[in-house]
């Protein structure tokens, strides 16, 4: 299925809830955010719903996010009902980690079959500042599961300050083998080359100024490969991260929702002011 740029859409990323269980300073504000009400969250089974119209559409990748997906009862048995459907061929989720070392094998026998893990300091006071109380020995346990389940590959996603802080620059050559610019991002490529994890790089975001940039380490960011649409966790399949567009599952209908989400994907993003970065999954 392309859309009008003829790229070919083959991936969903699945926003399941959006609460977390941390406060991290560039998703949102110390006092948290107004949550959905219940009723307004997608049900695991119009999940499913969803996933297998967009599998009759080509779509063949899938990645659960929140929020934080591990705080959402039942999560595990989403990822067996998701597993089961023909089509689906990469199943993955992107976590903080705080909560997967209880959960990563179950997570696994279920059909999960790798994580991204968001860690961006290892220092302790760091991580506790930056995340306003979480606890890196939490995420650090959650990754060493993960491994010890071959959730692999196993990478880890860190948030890095706009220049001049760290520049763009200094990152790149940190993907080459050269220690990347910022105490917190050298930690943290130090951690990931110990465990054997790959390490990403992200520039904080600033989704109402219309604020991104290529990640480092992946192809996420570059517009003009963008193959993916977003499922938020209230029923709505966005076309962008950056922009207002979205197509509300519970009054079109997935079918006709994907469809018209797929005519509308923007060449490149712009803005988006009316969510946050927790409730698209961002």
């Amino acid at each position: 299925m392309k859309d009008p740029f003829g790229r070919e859409m083959t991936y969903l990323r699945v926003s399941v809830t959006d609460r977390c269980n941390l406060r991290c300073r560039y998703c949102m504000p110390a006092e948290g955010l107004k949550m959905l009400r219940h009723e307004d969250i997608l049900s695991y089974e119009e999940i499913v719903d969803i996933v297998r119209a967009a599998v009759e559409f080509g779509f063949r990748k899938f990645r659960l996010t929140g929020g934080e997906p591990l705080v959402r009862r039942g999560v595990v048995g989403l990822v067996d009902m998701l597993a089961r459907i023909d089509g689906v061929e990469d199943l993955a989720m992107t976590t903080n980690g705080t909560l997967l070392a209880g959960q990563a094998a179950a997570l696994k026998a279920a059909g999960l079959q790798r994580v991204n893990v968001s860690l961006d300091a290892i220092d302790p006071a760091r991580y506790e500042q930056i995340t306003r109380g979480g606890s890196v020995a939490d995420a650090i346990a959650g990754i060493d599961a993960a491994i010890a389940a071959r959730l692999a590959p196993v990478k880890i996603n860190c948030v890095v300050a706009q220049p001049p802080d760290e520049p763009a620059g200094d990152l790149d050559l940190g993907l080459q083998g050269l220690e990347p610019a910022g105490p917190d991002a050298r930690a943290v490529a130090a951690f990931a080359a110990d465990r054997g994890c790959q390490v990403r790089f992200i520039r904080e975001m600033n989704l109402a100024g219309g604020q991104f940039s290529t990640v480092r380490g992946s192809k996420g960011g570059h517009c003009p490969s963008c193959d993916r649409l977003r499922l938020s966790s209230d029923g709505f399949i966005r076309p962008c991260l950056f922009s207002n567009l979205k197509f509300d599952i519970r009054k079109l209908g997935p079918r006709q929702a994907i469809r018209l989400a797929v005519a509308a994907k923007p060449q490149a993003g712009l803005t988006c002011d009316d969510r946050t970065m927790n409730g698209i999954g961002g």
